[in-house]
């Protein structure tokens, strides 16, 4: 447990709203302790969203499979770089590609042709 970012619930309790502040940066999180024992942690929905995916992934054989199939076609030079790709299926006559983000900040729309 690292002592800056281990807090008693109490006092978790009375900063509720800073640290949930401050657990907005990468990598942040909080060990709340009840007498001085680990209880809870606390990090933002991001991150522990990205964990519980990352957990999902090395949870499954068959994607790990794939991902170890994939790495060695690529050493035996099997693979489409993306200009290719691009030209195979149409891509690259395609002037402007619309703007995709997940949770964005800022609202984007798709632009019609």
């Amino acid at each position: 447990m690292n002592p800056k970012t281990t807090i008693s619930i109490s006092e978790a309790r009375k900063r509720i709203f800073e640290l949930a502040e401050e657990v907005q940066k990468p990598s942040n999180y909080y060990t709340l302790t009840e007498n001085g024992r680990p209880k809870a942690v606390l990090m933002s929905a991001e991150e522990f969203d990205s964990i519980m995916e990352t957990i999902d992934i090395l949870g499954d054989s068959n994607i790990l499979e794939n991902i170890k199939k994939a790495e060695e076609e690529y050493k035996r030079g099997e693979f489409q770089t993306w200009e290719e790709l691009k030209k195979e299926i149409g891509f690259d006559q395609v002037k402007e590609l619309p703007v995709v983000c997940e949770k964005p900040k800022k609202k984007y729309r798709a632009l019609k042709k």
